[in-house]
């Protein structure tokens, strides 16, 4: 893993590699860097519209590599209330910095304190893997 990469304090990562962030009143979600990593350079990424709705463990966005296609699948159920334009024209920001810039969705939802049942921390994220 890349030791240069900041891991914000407080996520919860999914077994799927997404990451999850709760703010006040949204929740900010991406890709691990584990993910990055195995994914090789990110050429594309496809995000869904504002507003649309997503249940726990279903997929919302797209993500491609020089390597592989990914469905990206949602940590929490919850509504888009915004996306990450940037990665649109340079997806392969999620590469450098998969936790500040490179983030996917912001969303709102009623359930994050139950959907986030059976997300670990990082530092359990990173010791499943090994």
């Amino acid at each position: 893993m890349n030791d240069e990469i900041k891991i914000p304090e407080g996520i919860l990562c999914s077994n799927t590699h997404e990451w999850i962030l709760e703010g006040k009143d949204t929740c900010t979600i991406g890709l691990t860097d584990y993910a990055v990593e195995q994914l090789g350079d990110v050429v594309f990424v496809e995000l869904p519209e504002i507003g649309s709705e997503f249940n726990k463990n279903e997929p919302f966005a797209t993500i491609e590599s020089v390597k592989a296609a990914s469905e990206i699948y949602m940590p929490v159920s919850g509504k888009i209330v915004e996306i990450n334009e940037e990665l649109i024209n340079a997806p392969e920001i999620i590469n450098n910095d998969p936790y500040e810039k490179g983030w996917l969705v912001k969303i709102t939802s009623e359930t994050v304190q139950e959907d986030s049942v059976g997300l670990l921390e990082y530092e359990d994220y990173k010791e499943e893997l090994d």
